[in-house]
């Protein structure tokens, strides 16, 4: 089994500001951080070029990121002011709040995994059935403290 990673670290500037409506602490106010997102893949056996992955290849998840990420605000689809928050964003022409089921690194792992995965098996399917290329997990990273890691059923 060979296992590689691609890393979207803090510099990439991904800053999202979200809440935790039923958090107990002073997670429930609207707070945000510059996110990393980790990738790792792994095969039961090497590609053509000897790699797992080509790298150069993930143009368009960087480019998901970055418009799922890049200065959002993301709410839970459960929090009782979603739609006050999302008429003040129409109102004053902000971009439109991204709604997830759940919010925090893990809700935002767990969202990364899932388009991830399917763009993978998509796009490379035969290699995903040949080689066994899978996504093995994906982490999120608040900061050099905070993170979280959602890793596949498959």
């Amino acid at each position: 089994m060979y296992s590689v990673t691609k890393t979207y670290d803090h510099n990439l500037g991904l800053a999202a500001t979200f809440r935790q409506p039923k958090a107990l602490s002073h997670c429930c106010n609207p707070h945000g951080y510059p996110l990393s997102f980790k990738l790792t893949f792994t095969a039961d056996t090497l590609d053509r070029d000897n790699w797992v992955l080509d790298f150069g290849g993930l143009k368009d998840i960087k480019q998901w990121l970055v418009e799922n990420f890049d200065h959002r605000m993301v709410l839970a689809e459960h929090d009782p002011f979603l739609e006050d928050f999302q008429a003040l964003y129409a109102k004053c022409g902000f971009t439109p709040i991204l709604v997830l089921p759940f919010v925090g690194c893990e809700g935002f792992a767990k969202f990364v995994y899932d388009k991830v995965d399917a763009w993978l098996a998509g796009k490379h399917f035969l290699e995903c059935d040949l080689r066994g290329l899978r996504l093995a997990s994906v982490e999120v990273r608040e900061h050099g403290a905070n993170s979280a890691i959602y890793y596949g059923e498959r």
